[in-house]
């Protein structure tokens, strides 16, 4: 049988020139001719037949194949096509899908058409724009799955979110600008009361920062640079601590402040940042000014979002305001009453709450 082949295969390559895809043709019918010797000589006739009537032979040796296999099995071969290549007329193979059908059901096979699509890309006779009637799944890229927000998950979890806690804090500094002004006094409050729940310390800016707006806050240079008044590098690690004794093992601290996103938070972040300090991933921030807009909005009230104002509506009494401490008691109290009147729930606060990388905050070394 071995001999058999090799001669058709040596009889071709010598009675015809060399075209590879009349080749690919007769080497497939010559392979099916192993499966059934019946055909050999039908098989033989097609090979020395013109390529004109490849196509036509071809067919009718189907039309045999299946009466010999029986009805419920099928094969056809596509027609063939004429191409007009530099002005030729010659009918070349054109390579189409081979179907079967079994049980009365049509079928693709894959792998045809798989070695169809390479072979023709290995040939460079794949156009860009042919239509390769693959599926999309097959081809489309793998949908990136976001990553959930942590905020989602404490809210939808009693779990997590019973092992939130809640401080509220302020802070008094130099000026408005974060990159030249600096922090002069902090002060936190952790809501659920007890002791040694309070922190509050003056911050040491440097020899070379003064304090210009004494009037704002009743905070002089003399107050702050004192040798007892300790710098931001050295306090960081003490606040770090003071935030750790108070909030539950593997959980989150959600900070308040009125104003916070666009004052707090981003002086906190650059103190931090000139410290080579990273913020704990478990901080949050809410920031207190939107709610209380809220509240006002829907109260129909043309009442400031201020602090001072809020304290009027709420006829809470101020003594020695833009104190860092003297803040954070009536932000205390302001909060917990906004969010009575709002009905907010802690879940609810946790989802308004960003985290400092949502911050926009420009680090130093950047422009």
């Amino acid at each position: 049988m071995r001999v058999f082949h090799v001669s058709i295969f040596s009889q071709i390559r010598a009675d015809y020139p060399f075209d590879e895809e009349i080749f690919c043709a007769r080497i497939f019918l010559c392979n099916i001719a192993r499966v059934h010797m019946r055909t050999v000589s039908m098989c033989f006739s097609v090979l020395q037949a013109p390529r004109c009537k490849i196509h036509t032979l071809a067919n009718s040796w189907c039309e045999s194949l299946s009466k010999t296999f029986g009805k419920s099995s099928g094969c056809k071969l596509f027609a063939s096509k004429t191409y007009g290549v530099e002005g030729g007329g010659s009918k070349r193979w054109s390579r189409g899908q081979l179907t079967s059908k079994t049980d009365g059901t049509n079928k693709t096979t894959r792998s045809s058409k798989s070695v169809y699509i390479r072979q023709e890309i290995l040939e460079g006779t794949l156009s860009p724009s042919a239509s390769l009637g693959v599926h999309k799944s097959e081809t489309s890229e793998p949908r990136k799955v976001p990553l959930p927000d942590i905020r989602q998950q404490i809210a939808e979890n009693k779990f997590m979110l019973d092992l939130v806690t809640v401080i509220v804090f302020d802070i008094e500094t130099t000026g408005f600008l974060r990159d030249k002004d600096r922090i002069i006094e902090i002060g936190f409050q952790d809501l659920r009361g007890g002791a040694n729940s309070t922190f509050q310390t003056l911050v040491n800016p440097g020899p070379w920062c003064d304090v210009p707006n004494f009037e704002v806050h009743g905070i002089t240079t003399s107050m702050v640079r004192r040798p007892d008044v300790p710098r931001m590098e050295d306090l960081i690690p003490v606040l770090l601590q003071y935030v750790r004794s108070r909030h539950k093992p593997e959980g989150y601290v959600l900070f308040v402040a009125h104003n916070a996103r666009t004052f707090d938070v981003p002086f906190i972040m650059s103190e931090f940042d000139r410290c080579s300090v990273d913020i704990p991933s478990n901080w949050l921030f809410l920031d207190s000014l939107p709610l209380a807009r809220e509240l006002m909005k829907s109260q129909g009230l043309k009442l400031s979002s201020k602090m001072s104002s809020l304290c009027e509506y709420y006829d809470i009494t101020l003594t020695g305001a833009h104190r860092a401490m003297v803040d954070v008691n009536a932000l205390s109290l302001i909060f917990q009453r906004l969010t009575f009147d709002l009905k907010l729930s802690l879940g609810s606060l946790v989802l308004r709450s960003f985290l400092a990388s949502e911050v926009n905050f420009r680090k130093k070394g950047t422009k």
